[in-house]
């Protein structure tokens, strides 16, 4: 957590205390470092990154949206560790780029070639068959594309209602 020893020479924060944005964060490091673990199963370090993303976006959802908010309230309040929303905002930022780099590289240096020598690619669409891609465009047609519901944004005040954790795909048309 070199952002934390950082922010506590850049503020003077008190060391007796942790952050609780902090430790929640140092908690995902480590889901993380289960991913990373050769010691493993390789299902199951896939299974802990995905964790790590999963949890990292109910981090965003709760913590973060907080923070925002208390921001945007114009709330100074230092937390007992000597930062204000700002300040955490700004660490969380740089300790979250951090993770999420270590993550990709994860990703695509040791479990994606991983998944690949024992027999799970994942391939771009160009990269099929034209039989695979005839095959994939018709599933899509046939069973995906019945289930999508278009929703239009508009100047309208009233936002549509787009359901968080769920798949959703933003087009824009010209």
């Amino acid at each position: 957590m070199a952002h934390l020893v950082k922010a506590r020479e850049k503020y003077n924060c008190h060391e007796r205390y942790v952050n609780r944005e902090f430790s929640w964060l140092q908690f995902n490091s480590r889901v993380l470092f289960e991913a990373e673990n050769p010691d493993n199963p390789l299902l199951e370090r896939c299974k802990f990154l995905s964790i790590f993303e999963s949890n990292l976006d109910e981090f965003y959802m709760v913590r973060v949206s907080g923070l925002i908010e208390q921001v945007e309230q114009k709330i100074t309040a230092l937390t007992p560790d000597g930062l204000t929303p700002d300040e955490q905002l700004e660490l969380i930022a740089d300790e979250v780029r951090d993770l999420r780099q270590r993550a990709a590289h994860i990703w695509s240096n040791d479990l994606s070639p991983a998944l690949a020598g024992n027999g799970i690619v994942i391939r771009k669409f160009t990269e099929l068959t034209k039989a695979e891609q005839s095959a994939l465009t018709e599933h899509f047609q046939n069973r995906v594309f019945n289930v999508c519901t278009p929703l239009m944004l508009d100047p309208n005040p009233t936002f549509p209602f787009i359901s968080n954790l769920s798949l959703n795909l933003a087009v824009e048309l010209k």
